[in-house]
């Protein structure tokens, strides 16, 4: 054996063999659950507040699931259709863009959308 080259001896330590393997927790649910909650932008609570638009936690929910369920589908900007209400959303961020009454919806052209969802 050559002189300068020597094996390499590793030292493993009784405190790194005796280490029970980490419990699983639920950081890996929790953080999906995080990602898929919907963001409102500063924009969108401007407008929600302006118009008194109130949306309840049920709605959100549904709107989170179709969000998540469009963007399977390839949609990364939506406008989603409520009965009194329609919201331009961005499916990439989950985020809210902006928020009108429907009766003002319709007076108006929504561009740079490639999908809606109706609720």
């Amino acid at each position: 054996m050559n002189k300068y080259i020597h094996p390499l001896q590793q030292h493993l330590s009784s405190q790194t063999l005796s280490k029970p393997p980490k419990k699983e927790t639920n950081a890996f649910k929790d953080i999906l659950a995080e990602a898929s909650k919907v963001k409102v932008s500063k924009h969108a609570q401007v407008r929600l507040a302006e118009r008194d638009i109130h949306i309840g936690k049920t709605e959100w929910k549904r709107i989170s699931e179709k969000m998540n369920e469009a963007k399977i589908k390839g949609v990364t900007d939506a406008l989603v259709v409520m009965d009194d209400v329609a919201l331009v959303v961005s499916t990439k961020n989950n985020t809210v863009i902006t928020a009108l009454h429907s009766e003002e919806a319709s007076n108006k052209i929504f561009t740079n959308i490639n999908g809606t969802i109706l609720l």
